[in-house]
């Protein structure tokens, strides 16, 4: 796996709209984001012509948003990439990106929901990428959520000390307050107690495997494209899927679930795990882990492949950081998760610093 360098505070990250325009309808939330970033987190704010470009524009522009994201990796002043926000349609602009570039000059990448195209593709080309929160869902409510939420970026993002065990938040919530109501911006609905924590469904015995995955529905827009992995990619591989807003029943996950048996990927992998399900009831919650069950132990005779779920990542707040091409251990007899090496590369000096270094300054 392809490393990017440490990120620090002080890193340069650049700002990029790959999905949707609505940083152009909410400027409010995306400013707050930025905010925080720069406030809570250290970083210095780039912010790349598509951040704040009219979803419309947007839309019809496919190669601009991918010639962002070219520029952001060419651009040796850049030290990493976070999404705006989410979207539907960011799988047009994977022809567009200069892969020849991006594999050339590693870098910090992250977003979530439909950036899961870019990111498993990135990550299909052996890159280490970065499913957590963005600009407007997860950055601009920081000082809203639970202190652990901070805690837990400041470790990922600025330390090195592994193996590093993942922990469930006290608490979550499943989304924010009005955007158009500036005397709530930045708060989120009614936090809920998460005690119980994770729940693993099945396994009994600790496994290791390499992260990959993202928001499932967006998943189905990759596959039988040239931009999906091959049979033997799944050796060796933790899933991790989770499901977003449009909140799709307990059965169509089942649909989606069937297809990655069909392929033969559950007896390939050596674990499953799914994020808790936005705005899914206690029932519902349950249906879908006797569906998840049903599949993969039911239909495709893998009793014993390690599942868990409810995991604090994905659409619901506050966001654990997954890295695509970590190696993660899940331990169902314990509960515990484990990103057991660093998905940086420590080493790397800032590709900016090395410039100035070859030109005598």
């Amino acid at each position: 796996m392809i490393k990017p360098k440490m990120l620090k505070k002080g890193s340069r990250i650049a700002i990029i709209s790959p999905s949707n325009g609505l940083p152009y309808l909410f400027p409010e939330i995306y400013e707050l984001g930025l905010k925080q970033m720069q406030e809570v987190l250290g970083f210095e704010i780039i912010e790349m012509p598509t951040a704040r470009m009219a979803p419309e524009e947007l839309y019809n522009n496919p190669q601009l948003r991918a010639e962002d994201i070219n520029r952001c990796f060419a651009d040796v002043n850049i030290d990493g990439i976070i999404t705006t926000i989410g979207g539907y349609e960011s799988i047009r602009i994977l022809p567009f990106l200069n892969v020849e570039i991006i594999r050339s000059n590693p870098k910090f990448i992250m977003g979530f929901s439909d950036a899961t195209t870019f990111l498993t593709y990135l990550n299909k080309l052996g890159m280490i990428t970065f499913y957590g929160p963005s600009v407007m869902a997860g950055f601009a409510q920081l000082k809203h959520l639970p202190s652990a939420y901070t805690e837990h970026l400041h470790s990922i993002f600025f330390r090195s000390a592994y193996p590093y065990k993942y922990k469930p938040y006290s608490e979550w919530t499943n989304g924010y307050e009005d955007w158009n109501n500036l005397d709530t911006l930045g708060e989120c609905k009614d936090f809920h107690d998460n005690s119980a924590g994770w729940k693993y469904l099945q396994g009994a015995d600790k496994v290791q495997g390499e992260l990959w995955g993202g928001c499932i529905e967006v998943l189905e827009f990759m596959k039988s494209t040239s931009y999906w992995v091959d049979q033997s990619f799944w050796e060796e591989k933790i899933l991790f899927f989770e499901t977003s807003e449009e909140k799709p029943s307990p059965m169509e996950v089942g649909y989606m679930l069937r297809n990655y048996g069909m392929q033969g990927v559950f007896s390939k992998v050596n674990g499953v795990m799914f994020g808790r399900p936005k705005d899914y009831s206690t029932d519902e919650k349950e249906e879908l882990n006797k569906i998840i069950i049903d599949v993969i132990s039911g239909e495709f005779g893998e009793s014993n492949l390690p599942i868990v779920t409810d995991v604090d990542f994905g659409h619901t707040d506050p966001k654990l950081v997954l890295p695509l091409g970590g190696k993660i251990e899940l331990n169902p007899l314990t509960k515990e998760m484990t990103l057991l090496e660093n998905p940086f590369d420590m080493y790397k000096k800032d590709n900016y610093e090395e410039e100035e270094g070859k030109g005598g300054m």
